[in-house]
């Protein structure tokens, strides 16, 4: 049996701005959008012309991780509350964790600046101004055997 999981990102109308600010952050590839305009139309749920080119879904590619992305639907409750669950980054150079961390935090706010810790010579967390909060860590090089 196999298994996989990734991170469902939902936003209230910007999820493009989301999209293209990961996709840049990140160093990510985006494989594809759909709007809620790209479904058949159902007369029974007309939809504006707004509500038509909001994303339902999207799928940003970084590195062998899959993230994705949609819009709340119009007219259902968005609770944005992004300390429930963190996303937490490994990149193995401390250059790329310094680059990525610095364009999380254009917008959002530093949380625990970059430092080295007990477990990762620079570790640090970081809320977007999306309000997803990110830990970023260095993993300790393994000694040689």
């Amino acid at each position: 049996m196999s298994i996989s999981l990734n991170p469902y990102f939902v936003f209230n109308g910007n999820t493009r701005e989301a999209l293209y600010f990961y996709e840049k952050a990140l160093r990510g590839n985006v494989v594809g959008i759909m709007t809620f305009g790209d479904l058949p139309e159902d007369p029974n749920h007309p939809l504006t012309d707004e509500m038509k080119s909001l994303v339902m879904h999207a799928h940003l590619k970084v590195g062998d991780a899959d993230l994705m992305f949609s819009d709340t639907f119009p007219g259902t409750a968005h609770q944005a509350d992004g300390d429930t669950v963190q996303i937490a980054i490994h990149p193995t150079e401390e250059s790329i964790a310094r680059e990525i961390f610095a364009a999380l935090e254009d917008g959002g706010q530093v949380v625990m600046p970059l430092q080295k810790t007990d477990w990762s010579p620079l570790y640090g967390i970081v809320k977007d101004k999306f309000g997803v909060t990110f830990q970023v860590n260095v993993a300790e090089e393994q000694p040689q055997g």
